[in-house]
Parts: structure tokens; C-alpha cells; sequence
């Protein structure tokens, strides 16, 4: 007989409970009324004090003190783990949860440090978050379809390979949206995700799981994805650090998506961290890996430290920003405006150059890039339309309401 989709979503999410370690399952978790719980995990009684300083540590610290051995990969891996529980128990920011299969792996790059004295990689020992669509052999990706469970992975998707090269432990894998395409993060089989600063608040989307872990320190380095702000959104809103590179710069090969072969408007993993360290040791890793031998679409380009510092651009100095205040179709609400004006002023303090941007064309930009979607998703979406013809009606619809006098 075949199960309906709640029951399927119901033995998901009760095999994800049973994977929790029993003793780190709060009994004092904060009221639904408590909105910001940022300074929770420090406080709930779960975390040694040494769990909370290695929680509480930059990734550049970390990885030095890794590979010196002065914190083993299986303290540093149980720190983190302890924390990323309690993350999800406050804002259910977690889809997989395989810390003891991590430990195990903890405790091989010890062992591997103690006998050669050297490390496997750039970022031996340090736990790594993943997006929910990262594929991991033997571990479920259900990209918050009910229709997954139960899907395993075959083997790893190109990033996991070039990460575990490195010396990295995955530890979880977090929430997203179905679909993946919402700048928010709930789906039916693991529910939503909320804001730790504010729970009565998105944590964005669609890499929202990344952005409340990052937030509340259960992971010093994660990994999400970004077409049109998935990356950003939730780094923004949670306020971690986040970078979405550019197409073909970090292998995809592998990552699980809603539409394969849909190479029009490509989709590009990115890091997640507290420091803008963690960012750049993330890019370092990886390219030093030459992952375009991995995944052929990747640009066959080093990391270049000298680019990075700018040396070609007056070593950062005296630089030119635009800042566009509306694409002429959308005006930002007025926080996000005041916010705008706050990066100008300080960037103008500093030194730097800041002109208006001027939008051209966006209405037509924007309807070939959704015809393309709708191109694609026109069979299961037959009424797929462009934003400006629907923002038209709306406009229409809100002019005849207000002749009407019911406005």
C-alpha cells in the first residue's frame, strides 16, 4: 500500500530526531515569546566552558590550533556539534544530522596528525556545514520534496570529495526551501527555519539553514548556494559573513537540483562564516585542490593573493562604488534604503568614490530572464507569466479598487 506524503514526512522527521544524541536534547529550551536567543547557546548548561571558547573562535585560530594539536579535530568536532544542536532545537535549521559518523573521522585525522606529524590538508579537522543539496554517499538529500526520502546518495558531489581532501569533517547538512527558489526556508518534510536574532522573523532563503547555524555559532565554515541572493539573503538577514562567486569558480558537479540541465541561469555554491577569514580560507582550499580537474566546468584559474589585495587597484585604495536605489520597477522599503545610505556615507569617510546608478531597461531584462524560467516550468506552471505583466494587473486591479471607493 502506498503511504501518503504526511506519514513519509512524519518518518523523516522522527528518524532526524532519533539521530540527535539523547543527552543533547535541551529540557530548558526558551518560550516561542523569546524572540532573540543569539546568547542561548552559551548559556543553556549544554557546552563546557572549553566548547564555548572553541565555538566562539575565528577559523583562522581554529585551524592553527588544529594543526598544532593543541585542540584535537574530535573536541573541535564535538564543540561544534553540541552547538549546531542546539542551534536547530531553537530555530530548526538542520535536514541531516551524522555527528557520530564525523567523529569517527575526527578521530582518523588525530591519529593521521599524532603519527606523521603533519596535516592532510588546509583545513584538517575543522567541521564544515553543508546546504541540504550537497550530496554525501549514504546520506539523504531530500531537497525538501517528500518524494525524496528515502533517496540516498550514490557518491559525493565534487565540493564533498575536494572538502574531505582538505582535511574538512561534515558534521550536518541544512535546511532549504522546496524547490529551493524562495527567499525563505520551509518545505513539508522538515518545516521552516526562523530568524535567532528574532524568531518571529525569516532567517532568509534559500541557504536559510546556513545562515541562523552560522549565526549561532554551530558551524565556524558552512557552504550554501546562490542564483539571485540564496547566498546573501540569509547571511544578510542573519548577519554571518556570505559570498557568492561567480559561475564556474567552485565545482557544482553532483549538488542535487529542481531542474538539472537548466544552464540559462546557473545556480553557484558559496561560504558561510563569522569571519571574512573563513571566506577567503574557503577559496584557498579549494582552488588550491585544481577542482577544474574534478568538474569540467570549472575556470581553470588559482587563487592569486595578489589580485586579492587589490594590488592592480591601488591595493584597495580610492575605489569606485555604484549604488542602485531602485531597478525602476521595485523601491526597497525604507530600512533597507536607510541602510543603503549608511554603506555611502562610509564608504565616501573612507575614501572611496560613490556614484548613482541608473537602471536601463530592467523591465525587459527581467521578462526574458522569467520567460526563460517559464520555458521551462510552463508545463507544470501553465500560467506563467512575466513580473511586469503581473505588477500591470496589480496596478490595474488596486486603480479600479480605489475609483471604486473601497480603498
Amino acid at each position: 500500500m502506498t503511504e501518503n506524503w504526511q506519514h513519509l514526512a512524519a518518518s523523516k522527521k522522527a528518524r532526524q530526531q532519533a539521530s540527535i544524541p539523547k543527552e543533547w536534547i535541551l529540557k530548558n529550551i526558551p518560550s516561542q515569546h523569546e524572540l532573540n536567543v543569539l546568547t542561548f547557546p552559551e548559556s543553556c548548561g549544554l557546552l563546557t566552558p572549553q566548547e564555548v571558547e572553541i565555538t566562539n573562535t575565528h577559523v583562522d585560530v581554529l585551524l592553527d590550533k588544529l594543526a598544532s594539536a593543541e585542540w584535537s579535530s574530535v573536541a573541535v568536532t564535538t564543540a561544534f556539534g553540541k552547538r549546531a544542536i542546539i542551534a536547530h532545537q531553537l530555530t530548526n535549521c538542520l535536514t541531516e544530522i551524522f555527528i557520530e559518523r564525523a567523529l569517527v573521522r575526527a578521530a582518523e585525522l588525530d591519529a593521521h596528525l599524532k603519527a606523521t606529524g603533519t596535516t592532510v590538508g588546509s583545513l584538517h579537522g575543522l567541521p564544515i556545514s553543508l546546504k541540504d543539496q550537497l550530496s554525501i554517499k549514504g546520506i539523504e538529500s531530500t531537497m525538501g520534496y517528500v518524494s525524496w526520502v528515502g533517496r540516498y546518495a550514490e557518491r559525493n558531489a565534487v565540493l564533498v570529495d575536494v572538502l574531505e581532501a582538505l582535511g574538512a569533517v561534515l558534521f550536518v547538512k541544512t535546511n532549504i526551501p522546496q524547490t529551493l527558489m524562495w527567499p525563505e526556508t520551509y518545505n513539508l518534510v522538515f518545516g521552516r527555519t526562523v530568524n535567532p536574532s528574532n524568531r518571529s522573523l525569516t532567517c532568509g532563503g534559500s541557504s536559510g539553514g546556513e545562515g541562523a547555524l552560522i549565526a549561532l555559532k554551530g558551524s565556524p565554515l558552512g557552504v550554501g548556494s546562490d542564483v539571485g541572493g540564496s547566498i546573501r539573503i540569509p547571511s544578510s538577514f542573519c548577519g554571518t559573513y556570505g559570498f557568492r562567486p561567480s559561475t564556474g569558480r567552485i565545482p557544482y558537479a553532483g549538488a542535487v537540483n529542481s531542474l538539472q540541465g537548466q544552464d540559462s541561469i546557473p545556480s553557484v555554491l558559496g561560504p558561510f562564516s563569522d569571519s571574512i577569514h573563513g571566506i577567503k580560507v574557503f577559496f584557498q582550499g579549494v582552488l588550491s585542490q585544481k577542482p577544474w580537474l574534478r568538474d569540467p566546468l570549472v575556470i581553470r584559474k588559482d587563487w592569486s593573493e595578489e589580485q586579492y589585495n587589490l594590488i592592480e587597484h591601488g591595493r584597495g585604495k580610492e575605489l569606485c562604488f555604484a549604488i542602485m536605489w531602485n531597478d525602476g520597477l521595485f523601491v526597497p522599503h525604507p530600512p533597507i534604503i536607510r541602510g543603503l545610505g549608511m554603506a555611502k556615507n562610509a564608504l565616501i569617510k573612507a575614501g572611496h568614490k560613490v556614484i548613482d546608478w541608473e537602471p536601463l531597461d530592467h523591465k525587459t531584462m527581467l521578462d526574458i530572464g522569467v520567460g526563460l524560467l517559464c520555458l521551462i516550468l510552463n508545463q507544470f506552471l501553465p500560467f506563467c507569466s512575466s513580473p511586469s505583466s503581473r505588477l500591470e494587473r496589480r496596478k490595474t486591479s488596486q486603480l479600479s479598487v480605489l475609483m471604486s471607493g473601497s480603498l
